[in-house]
């Protein structure tokens, strides 16, 4: 969906486990993309995105970072996946407005009916008033 040219990659050393390698591997990756800059979408679809990733844009660029993995590559394949799903979830249209319904006559009465029925139970367990 986004094209590879619009995206930008940067690396950096990531904590936790690495033996050997850790102090030298630039592991972790960020994947950035400018959103408002970008000519993968058009229109609505970017007022809609822009408008759904708003607390998570800088500048209009949205950021996403990975380091959960020891490869380099792993983490590049999480990250991409990670901003292809944001992207995604935020260009997706807005639910169906629910329509309001009545609840059925039926439903009422046996409402009402095991309130009823509950009802007496508990009566059943007081002191009896003589």
């Amino acid at each position: 969906m986004l094209p590879a040219e619009e995206l930008s990659w940067r690396f950096s050393r990531s904590s936790g486990p690495g033996g050997q390698g850790v102090n030298t591997a630039d592991s972790r990756v960020e994947l950035s993309w400018d959103a408002a800059r970008s000519r993968a979408l058009q229109g609505p679809l970017r007022e809609r995105v822009l408008e759904q990733l708003e607390g998570r844009l800088v500048d209009g660029v949205l950021t996403v970072s990975a380091a959960q993995h020891r490869q380099q590559v792993r983490n590049r394949a999480v990250a991409r996946e990670r901003l292809a799903s944001l992207v995604a979830a935020a260009a997706a249209p807005p639910p169906a407005a629910r329509r309001a319904t009545r609840i059925s006559a039926g439903a009422r009465r046996r409402r009402t009916e095991s309130k009823q029925a509950r009802s007496s139970t508990k009566a059943l367990r007081r002191r009896p008033d003589w």
